[in-house]
């Protein structure tokens, strides 16, 4: 369904300055946004926002990663206009910007420098050439690992480790009964929660999700042996029911001490160096994400970013609010209050030039690395028709990938075997792709 919002296009061309104070008075700006802890922050500091503009009132609606898109999906493209502003990624922007389904961002005020955006995460949310969300965050997949751990067994992480050498670590350092855990893995179900690392071993083993004529790769022998390898290294070597830990829950486990090592975002850094909140934030190090096969999406590209729905009645002020979140301003503010490390890391070039970042903070520069050299254009060893590295960006996918999700947690909890996940998630697939026009099999 295409809905198209005229008014969007209009309010382009108003210059909307940040900091600007120009916000009509008794506007109300809803929120949407998902529980990770660099949003939780940007709630506690949007008081600087609403007292720098009188008459403006922040309602946030703070949601579980796989129900917020649930509430905003529905919500866009039925055109709800339930939100002013949304926290989407680098799956949604460019699919809905081209839908017309989000304001297109323009006329910016000349403090907030768009330009010093990093160009990848800039491309991933932008519709020819014109931004439709703006950067709060950005990260790529790396390795975290306890060094404590690792010099207690001898044992030496290499900067770009292999996910057989990975597994040989888990095994050494696995110790449930002094609840030390070899490694720690997304398993709970969801597009963008285990299939987020999922996708980037099948990528490593030479898979894919599609091939050029659009047929679901699913039942290949890459795809056999990266979801093989993950069910047995996580079943062996990681904590007790693991399909139940997303994101968060394993920040939580890490944070306790409880994970030799961890795979997941780069944004984790801040946290698991943070003395207020982690049990070892001396003892991590920080290293690319484990490769097999190919290094070619073996690490994800992912931008959490903030956009104006078109639906939105209060557009000029929600535009005003997304650039003071993700400018320079509110980096040094978040700086101020938490410590230069836990600025936003992934939006701004000028942040990896400032030499004292770049000191202060461990994991800048495999966050960055991660962030250059993910390619969504070409994320495989074969080609593929579509952009994505953990994702592909068509329609379909947030179904496919959820549906797909369940059936590997299924594996996880050992209920279901892993030749016969993959059996039926390909033939569903084909089924939704058929469907969809993409082919007409027989």
């Amino acid at each position: 369904m295409k809905r198209s919002h005229p008014a969007s296009t209009a309010l382009v061309g108003i210059g909307l300055l940040l900091g600007s104070g120009s916000a009509l008075a008794a506007t109300t700006l809803t929120i949407g946004t998902v529980n990770n802890g660099d949003m939780v922050r940007m709630q506690a500091l949007s008081k600087t926002y609403t007292e720098q503009h009188p008459g403006v009132e922040l309602k946030w609606v703070v949601l579980e990663e796989n129900t917020l898109r649930q509430r905003l999906t529905t919500d866009i493209t039925t055109g709800g206009g339930q939100f002013d502003v949304i926290t989407i990624g680098a799956y949604e922007a460019p699919m809905w910007g081209r839908k017309n389904w989000l304001l297109p961002l323009e006329k910016f005020s000349p403090t907030y420098d768009v330009d010093d955006l990093i160009p990848n995460v800039r491309k991933q949310l932008s519709v020819d050439g014109k931004l439709h969300a703006l950067p709060f965050y950005s990260e790529g997949s790396i390795t975290y690992y306890r060094t404590d751990l690792f010099a207690a067994k001898g044992l030496k992480m290499p900067e770009e480790p292999t996910w057989t050498e990975i597994r040989g670590f888990a095994e050494k350092l696995h110790e449930p009964a002094k609840n030390v855990y070899g490694i720690c893995l997304r398993g709970k179900s969801g597009w963008g929660e285990n299939m987020a690392l999922v996708s980037t071993l099948v990528n490593t083993w030479g898979g894919r999700w599609f091939d050029e004529k659009w047929e679901p790769q699913l039942t290949t022998p890459e795809w056999n042996q990266a979801v093989s390898f993950y069910v047995d290294l996580l079943g062996k070597f990681g904590p007790p029911s693991p399909s139940s830990n997303g994101f968060n829950e394993n920040l939580t486990l890490f944070n306790a001490g409880k994970c030799a090592m961890w795979v997941d975002a780069s944004v984790a850094g801040a946290f698991v160096t943070d003395k207020t909140q982690s049990r070892v934030p001396d003892k991590v190090g920080f290293v690319k994400a484990p490769h097999q096969v190919t290094p070619k999406g073996s690490s994800w590209l992912w931008t959490w970013a903030l956009a104006v729905p078109a639906s939105s009645k209060q557009q000029q002020a929600a535009f005003d609010f997304i650039q003071w979140a993700t400018s320079k301003e509110y980096g040094a503010l978040v700086a101020k209050n938490y410590g230069i490390s836990a600025m936003p890391p992934g939006t701004r070039q000028s942040t990896y030039a400032n030499a004292e970042y770049m000191k202060s903070t461990p994991f800048a520069r495999v966050t960055l690395e991660a962030l250059q050299t993910a390619n969504p254009d070409s994320p495989t060893l074969k080609p593929v028709p579509y952009t994505g590295v953990q994702f592909a960006t068509i329609p379909e996918f947030q179904a496919i990938g959820t549906s797909v999700g369940n059936g590997i947690a299924g594996a996880l909890t050992g209920g279901s075997k892993v030749d016969a996940v993959l059996k039926s998630a390909n033939e569903s697939v084909q089924r939704t792709m058929k469907r969809a026009g993409y082919y007409n099999k027989k």
